[in-house]
């Protein structure tokens, strides 16, 4: 018997069980969309004393944000399901705001993304629990070392804006 490719019960999970899971992990994939283009916005409108320090950070964190944006939705597909790809679902669905950088001062952008990732590591922590009580534990994997890198990011970031 050939085995379904698009049903979760080909990887040994409950489809009713899941379905908290990919729906959060979409809501978190719109989160993602949403704070990338934030980083990109600043890493291209980044000006100031601190240009050459936030415009190697900021890239470092949009492409960290893009592997993840593309995880996200892999495991979305993984799980049976398809991922969102349209933008303006992504601005309805996020709970990140869009930042305005053009004439931002730096200070404000960092502040901007420490709220952006405390924002993601609260959805992160959220669907921990999902995942646990799904029995997903590639997801629950997945989203834990997101989260921790993000802690860490938020961490060095509020380090970076009290010493200024």
């Amino acid at each position: 018997m050939k085995a379904d490719m698009m049903n979760p019960k080909a990887i040994s999970l409950e489809d009713k069980k899941l379905r908290p899971v990919v729906e959060n992990l979409h809501d978190l994939l719109a989160n993602y969309h949403i704070y990338y283009q934030n980083l990109r916005g600043c890493h291209w409108n980044i000006k100031g004393p601190h240009f050459f320090t936030l415009h190697a950070k900021f890239e470092e964190l949009y492409t960290a944000a893009i592997t993840t944006i593309d995880e996200l939705a892999e495991r979305i597909l993984t799980l049976g399901k398809d991922p969102e790809s349209r933008f303006t679902v992504f601005a309805q669905q996020a709970e990140i705001a869009e930042i305005e950088t053009i004439g931002m001062k730096d200070t404000d952008m960092v502040k901007a993304i420490i709220g952006n990732l405390s924002i993601l590591i609260a959805q992160e922590r959220d669907l921990l629990t999902l995942t646990s009580e799904a029995d997903d534990e590639g997801s629950n994997d997945m989203i834990n070392a997101f989260m921790q890198f993000n802690e860490k990011q938020n961490w060095m970031l509020r380090s970076f804006v009290n010493k200024i």
